[in-house]
């Protein structure tokens, strides 16, 4: 089973979100990551060991130690902040 940590600037960014439709969608994600961690796409350069994945028109980020089958949400952010 994988454990799941939340870092401190996701979980700020989390709950200042208040459209519920937005809030669903992420959860719904979060739950297909924690099902198959490996499913996001991997990063590059800076940001080598991260993935994300796509949640209209934001981007969810996570990092997935395999090694420890831990998995930190990380970001969440509008695709045009990179």
């Amino acid at each position: 089973m994988v454990k799941v940590d939340y870092d401190d600037n996701f979980k700020q960014i989390f709950s200042k979100i208040k459209d519920n439709l937005l809030r669903i969608k992420i959860e719904k994600q979060i739950e297909k990551i924690i099902q198959n961690p490996e499913i996001g796409k991997p990063m590059q350069h800076n940001r080598k060991g991260t993935r994300e994945i796509y949640v209209k028109p934001f981007r969810l980020s996570y990092a997935y130690h395999k090694g420890e089958d831990l998995l930190v949400f990380l970001d969440f952010y509008h695709k045009d902040e990179q």
